[in-house]
């Protein structure tokens, strides 16, 4: 596989902040540790992100605060492109149930996915496992529409054609012949999916109503420190930097993605 250059800016940011979370521990020091003779001391060489209202590294607490959005991230689009699959596979196949799956999908569609994610952890309480689950319930119909309109365009080629006529049962038809031709351009909206995830995530925790104020979330930073912007700007700058790079990032894996696999786009891009 031939990366270009959107796709290998991406892949680096990316690579780079996994690593930065995944090293955090030998890398930056307690994201919990207090030090209130240090607090909102900025930028130094001691802090290089400067420190909050409890003299705690902001530093530390953007390089942890990584692991959640990449965490929150990564499983809503797993979810996302497995319910997708398995519930528009058959539903762009079986025109018996078509009708059912996708009114109940416009249904959910019909909700503000922001309202739909405060409705249930609301409901369920906060906490990371609860935040996924309910940035996924939004995200799932959109993998859906697209897989089933995927699938009601590849049923209708003379290949499917001849594998019926053969007797292949629908499974197999599913499984080795529509699945296949399915694959890339889901995996290229998943990609967006992701960086609309991390996004949300923050606004979530933003609000209040995210993952628990204790945990470090770019989210939870900028909303900490909304009463202390005025005197320490550099509380919300460098979790809001971090934010962009993060969907910045995902976005150009998508672009490159699409034109990679886009063979118009790809001979316009060499």
């Amino acid at each position: 596989m031939r990366f270009n250059r959107r796709m290998s800016i991406g892949l680096l940011l990316l690579g780079g902040l996994a690593l930065a979370a995944i090293m955090a521990p030998f890398l930056v020091g307690d994201p919990f540790a207090i030090s209130p003779a240090n607090r909102l001391r900025p930028p130094s060489a001691l802090y290089p992100f400067g420190t909050d209202n409890f003299g705690r590294s902001v530093l530390s607490r953007t390089v942890y605060g990584g692991r959640i959005s990449l965490i929150v991230g990564g499983a809503v689009a797993a979810i996302s492109v497995v319910l997708g699959f398995a519930i528009g596979l058959p539903a762009g196949y079986f025109r018996r149930i078509d009708n059912v799956v996708m009114r109940v999908m416009d249904g959910i569609m019909a909700i503000p996915s922001v309202l739909l994610a405060i409705a249930v952890v609301t409901l369920t309480g906060s906490g990371v496992g609860t935040v996924i689950a309910a940035l996924a319930v939004p995200e799932v119909p959109r993998v859906v529409r697209l897989v089933r309109s995927l699938v009601l365009m590849i049923r209708e080629l003379p290949f499917v054609e001849a594998a019926v006529a053969s007797g292949s049962s629908s499974f197999k038809v599913l499984w080795l012949h529509v699945l296949p031709h399915t694959v890339a351009p889901v995996i290229v909206q998943v990609t967006y999916v992701a960086g609309s995830t991390i996004l949300t995530e923050a606004a979530l925790s933003f609000l209040g109503i995210g993952t628990p104020a204790t945990i470090p979330t770019w989210g939870n930073m900028i909303a900490n420190a909304r009463n202390f912007f005025s005197l320490a700007p550099w509380l919300i700058i460098f979790p809001g930097i971090a934010v962009s790079i993060a969907v910045l990032a995902v976005n150009l894996f998508g672009d490159g993605l699409r034109d990679l696999l886009d063979p118009r786009l790809a001979r316009r891009v060499r």
